[in-house]
């Protein structure tokens, strides 16, 4: 890896950074600080502003309010060719009639990169993401994943200071996504080059980053590093998006150091463990439990801390070392997630059954 030793990660700054188009702002008020080194991960849904806030920092479209940084230097109105920024697209954008050598030493050649440095450095590249040996073939000769790496190749041989990645997992199958990911990730490791990864798969979001940046409606709703972003939303938006979770109202009876006790919509009790989020007796608040944070029990009156709930199985799909279950409470919509019962049989729909969850699996948001 001859041009690997040479990489430079940048520490990318955004301040106040917006972006509109007519009187729609569709990003607004970003202000993020991602470290050199770092896989770093804009999430959100559809149209919520995550790659047009990566191409404000690649140079393809400038901010109507705020400053990008590379360093510490503004680059507001620097063209993407003087960024020292790679990106890799969704739909890879190789040039179909061009090799694979060729589609690599492209952005070489347009840097006037000397003939023979090129051969050389495409070569590295090419080894670098497992490709040595397809220098002569077209992208129609390719599989998707070895496009991707092709894709990926050609934006490392340009030795960029910062990786910028637009979803380039999301036209793969499931099963070549995950090796990909995982190939992605020890590379990435591998060179300390400082990465911002686009997608709206919250699972991908999890595995790979150091940090996320949870967005919707081109804003940050939460930022952070995914254990927090998963096991303390701070928002309604961020429990319900990033991964499953049951979501209930209730009203703040009791807050203390040790936690809080909520009354729900059915006036039971439900008890919180102390958290971050600073909940007011009187305010309407929404709570999340995740559905592998029950137990499931068919006696209702055995002895257990924490709560136990009554439930009606609706449904059950067996997903090999796990069981998801859909029940109703009270009419409302519960999932749960259980360990694979090994050779006991499952719940069946119209079983009664006793979800047991404790305070600490109780997690309570804004509403």
């Amino acid at each position: 890896m001859p041009f690997a030793r040479d990489m430079q990660a940048a520490e990318v700054k955004l301040e106040n950074v917006g972006k509109r188009y007519g009187d729609q702002w569709v990003v607004r008020d970003v202000n993020l600080q991602i470290r050199r080194g770092e896989f770093y991960t804009f999430l959100g849904p559809s149209g919520c502003g995550k790659t047009t806030l990566l191409r404000m920092i690649a140079g393809f479209v400038f901010p109507d309010q705020g400053v990008i940084s590379l360093d510490d230097r503004p680059v507001n109105q620097v063209p993407p060719w003087q960024r020292d920024v790679g990106m890799v697209f969704q739909n890879y954008a190789l040039w179909p009639h061009l090799t694979v050598f060729e589609n690599v030493a492209f952005g070489l050649r347009e840097r006037k990169v000397a003939r023979g440095d090129i051969a050389e450095r495409v070569n590295s590249a090419l080894k670098l993401v497992g490709l040595a040996g397809t220098e002569k073939r077209r992208p129609s000769q390719l599989s998707g994943g070895q496009q991707q790496r092709v894709a990926l190749a050609r934006t490392l041989v340009i030795q960029p200071r910062v990786l910028l990645l637009d979803e380039p997992l999301s036209n793969l199958d499931a099963k070549l996504r995950v090796e990909m990911r995982i190939e992605l990730l020890k590379l990435q490791r591998d060179l300390g080059l400082t990465t911002i990864y686009v997608t709206h798969d919250q699972e991908e979001a999890l595995a790979m980053s150091t940090h996320i940046a949870v967005m919707n409606l081109g804003q940050v709703v939460q930022e952070g590093e995914p254990r927090l972003i998963y096991e303390q939303p701070a928002h309604e938006f961020v429990a319900a998006f990033v991964g499953q979770s049951n979501l209930f109202s209730g009203t703040v009876l009791r807050s203390s150091a040790d936690g809080c006790e909520i009354e729900a919509v059915q006036g039971s009790i439900i008890k919180a463990a102390a958290l971050a989020f600073p909940a007011r007796p009187g305010e309407a608040v929404a709570y999340s439990i995740r559905p592998e944070a029950f137990a499931i029990e068919t006696d209702a009156t055995a002895a257990a801390d924490g709560h136990r709930i009554r439930a009606e199985v609706v449904a059950a799909a067996y997903q090999g070392s796990t069981v998801e279950y859909e029940l109703t409470v009270d009419g409302k919509t519960i999932k749960a997630r259980v360990a694979n019962p090994k050779g006991k049989p499952l719940y069946a729909r119209g079983d009664l059954v006793t979800l047991v969850f404790e305070a600490s699996d109780v997690v309570i948001v804004p509403k």
